[in-house]
């Protein structure tokens, strides 16, 4: 088939859609242009602004000025960086803009080729009047991927009829000091919780036609000192154990079709010049064929911050070579100084060809070179970001997120009652949002515009449930001001219970205490809350400690005076109603911690994954053991767990460990009931203890777990099938095995709760796995008919 341009009679093969994208990709990649394909490889932000009151690190260093928008389109351009998420516009004039936008690409292009939209969405599409549902922290507190998957569903519809293509998120660093300020924007400290939950949204997002993209890729949460952006010093197992599984999950299972590159630099090298990491492991080893973009300025950041180029030319270099193939949020390094570069004979063009085919594949994957494509939808005038259905999602996302961690009767509020709502976050609206929401990313610096959604605070809400209340702020969440205490403690002293929520606000780059750039010096609570809790349990009044923060703060036995403590992370626009609805009883707790709770607020966090010597011990002073432990929530019913055994277990001594074959699978199952009087949801959660490895190993850690739902009396058999490759681990050869030994499965309440051990035996010669191994624990639930006593 002869290529033709535009013009030309007959049609293009690049928009033949009977041909596969790859043909298609490679009948127009010789016949542009060096400038044609480089602009294929940048974003233009066109709406950023050079304020120092920015949305990405250094923003205000790297945008000197608004480039002009006829020059920037002039050869086509690869990406449009957030037409909706840098400043409030309406929906639908937005879409209509946009499109105005896409047909002057078109239009400037020799080959017609529309830009690929993105926009941040990990709380929601990051625009004026979308949904905000709850943060990542709170994805993993509900231990429900089909609901995330919901969530993301609805996130990406929203998102695909405004003309958005491609996502920023999930967000699958894997926590590792809650001191750094992004805690909330991940999933949790367990990397099979994160990996299961991340692949679900993924799959939510990805159904609903927008490219997933996979943060950060990889290594970004395990900074020196909790520090944003600090130097990794992580080792390769650590990387290979715990970093990598999230990201294997959601390619694998999730089905994600963009990775974003790691700002932090691991053992001296940068992760977006590295290409071990971004071609050898993601693409050569894991078969990777999607695009890999560029956090925003991460190219430049090879010269400007981890001195390993010269130049933006040679940053450029760097990051081609690696595999990163987009530049983003906006042209800069892949501009003019590529094209010089490629013109003197110092980038070879290979790579740009390379880096070209995979950009132009994934625009043809999501038609944006078919026949008949439009910019603008039919029904754009009946657009809505923020409607029922979404709502209803959210708002059940928020129930299952609120964890109960401590209650000695006072929970739920009994009815007439006198209750002082007292603290800081108490009749804050943003206390419900992330950093990363709209409100909070962007809205702060458009207060003009309001909210463009209805917030309710905890006072709210509240207030709507019980009409003896009353409200003192006591402080606020940052300062050294605390006059307001007294007449805290007062209103306090004066009710029946009092209702104490303190914790954080988001923000970006310091303007908050949570949130990109919001790192924490220890895990006390900020400002002088603290302080007011002190003088608020001294009252003697039954206090409900509710923390709403993006972290988990340190609970020490100076907090152990308090009645109830409920745990919230920024549950989002109906976060609110959720919260209130737990406190009186109108919703049944079932949200389990996705990180631990510390009880001592130093620098020294630890995760609960962790071997022998990282935990409490006879040579140390300091005890790692934490307060709540991961895993850990409580519930207004009860539920008894019982006749823990292993399946079809075959074992031909009675007295040894049940055999396990290295390459097999091993299913075991528990009979959990709800023995109390009302409706509940267990979260039957399963540890893997290797005692003895050729590696330290952590004590348990996480390898399946089912959320149960049941009605007073039910009971079911919950079953999980563990294939023997989830029991891996990298071995002294680094390389990934499944070593033969003794081992248990552990049903828990949580990691500090074991309510069954099951030992067994893996049986066989050393296994190696690799990217095909077994990744997930299967589950089945099957719900026990009671059988009516006789009379």
């Amino acid at each position: 088939m002869r290529s033709q341009l535009p013009g030309d009679s007959g049609a293009a093969p690049w928009r033949d859609s009977l041909l596969s994208p790859t043909e298609r990709a490679e009948a127009l990649v010789p016949m542009m242009s060096l400038e044609e394909k480089i602009a294929q490889l940048v974003g233009v932000w066109v709406g950023a602004e050079a304020t120092g009151e920015g949305v990405a690190p250094h923003q205000s260093d790297m945008i000197s000025e608004t480039p002009q928008w006829s020059t920037v389109i002039r050869y086509g351009l690869g990406q449009l960086t957030r037409p909706f998420g840098t400043a409030p516009v309406d929906p639908v004039l937005g879409a209509r803009s946009l499109a105005a936008s896409q047909a002057q690409i078109v239009a400037a292009s020799r080959f017609g080729i529309p830009a690929q939209v993105h926009e941040e969405c990990l709380t929601g599409f990051a625009a004026w009047r979308a949904t905000v549902y709850p943060t990542p922290l709170s994805w993993g507190a509900s231990f429900d991927p089909e609901l995330v998957e919901a969530m993301a569903d609805r996130i990406g519809r929203s998102m695909r009829a405004a003309g958005v293509h491609q996502g920023l998120a999930p967000v699958l660093d894997v926590t590792r000091d809650y001191r750094w300020g992004r805690t909330e924007e991940t999933i949790g400290e367990d990397p099979y919780l994160v990996g299961t939950t991340g692949a679900a949204y993924v799959r939510g997002l990805e159904r609903a036609g927008v490219v997933a993209t996979l943060k950060h890729f990889a290594g970004y949460s395990a900074s020196r000192g909790g520090r944003n952006l600090a130097p990794v010093p992580m080792g390769p197992r650590e990387l290979a154990d715990v970093i990598l599984p999230p990201f294997e999950m959601a390619l694998r299972h999730g089905g994600a079709r963009s990775v974003m590159n790691s700002y932090a630099e691991i053992d001296g090298l940068p992760v977006a010049a590295d290409p071990g990491l971004l071609t050898g492991l993601l693409r050569d080893e894991w078969g990777f064929t999607g695009t890999v973009v560029a956090d925003y300025f991460a190219v430049r950041f090879l010269e400007t911050l981890h001195g390993v180029a010269a130049d933006a030319a040679d940053a450029a270099r760097l990051a081609l070579r690696a595999g990163i193939d987009v530049e983003l949020p906006t042209v800069d390094a892949f501009g003019a100084p590529l094209v010089e570069a490629v013109r003197r004979g110092e980038v070879d063009e290979d790579l740009i060809d390379c880096a070209l085919r995979r950009v132009l594949r994934q625009k043809i994957e999501l038609g944006l070179l078919d026949e008949g494509w439009k910019a603008l939808p039919d029904d754009v005038a009946s657009l809505r970001f923020d409607d029922d259905v979404s709502q209803d999602v959210a708002v059940r996302l928020a129930r299952q997120a609120v964890v109960l961690l401590r209650n000695t009767g006072v929970l739920p509020l009994a009815a007439g009652r006198r209750v002082a709502v007292v603290g800081p976050l108490a009749d804050d609206p943003m206390a419900m949002l992330g950093c990363y929401s709209f409100p909070n990313h962007v809205g702060v610096n458009h207060s003009e515009f309001g909210l463009g959604l209805e917030i309710p605070s905890l006072r709210d809400e509240l207030a709507r449930r019980i009409p003896l209340l009353t409200h003192e702020p006591g402080c606020a969440i940052t300062g050294e001001d605390a006059s307001g205490i007294p007449a805290a403690v007062a209103a306090a002293a004066a009710a029946d219970v009092c209702v104490l929520a303190v914790g954080d606000r988001a923000g970006m780059f310091g303007r908050g205490t949570s949130g990109e750039g919001c790192d924490a010096v220890d895990l006390r609570l900020p400002g002088v809350q603290a302080d007011l809790v002190r003088a608020v349990l001294a009252t003697g009044t039954p206090v409900v400690l509710v923390l709403m923060a993006g972290r988990p703060y340190a609970l020490g036995p100076e907090f152990d005076a308090a009645a109830g403590v409920v745990q919230a992370f920024f549950l989002g626009q109906l976060g609110g109603q959720a919260l209130a609805e737990v406190l009186t009883g109108a919703v049944n707790p079932s949200g389990r911690l996705p990180v631990s709770v510390p009880s001592d607020s130093g620098g020294m966090p630890s995760t609960y994954l962790a071997p022998p010597l990282g935990r409490r011990n006879k040579v140390s002073s300091i005890d790692p053991t934490p307060s709540y432990p991961f895993g850990h929530g409580l519930s207004y019913t009860t539920f008894e767990w019982s006749d823990a055994s292993i399946v079809e277990a075959a074992n031909d001594a009675p007295d040894e460990p049940a055999a396990w074959p290295v390459d097999g699978e091993v299913r075991v199952r528990i009979t959990v009931a709800n023995t109390g009087d009302r409706d509940g949801a267990e979260v039957v959660q399963l540890y893997l203890h290797d005692p003895v490895a050729q590696t330290t190993r952590p004590v348990v850690r996480l390898v399946g777990y089912a959320r149960l739902p049941l009605a007073p009396g039910e009971s079911a058999h919950v079953t999980f099938g563990v294939p023997a490759d989830i029991a891996s681990f990298t071995g002294l050869s680094g390389r990934r095995i499944v070593e033969p030994g003794d081992v248990e499965l552990r049903f828990g309440r949580s990691s500090g709760d074991v309510v069954a051990s099951l030992p067994l035996r893996l049986t066989g010669a050393e296994r190696e796995v690799g990217h095909q191994r077994e990744l997930l624990t299967s589950v089945r639930i099957e719900p026990l008919v009671a059988v009516p006593q006789s009379a």
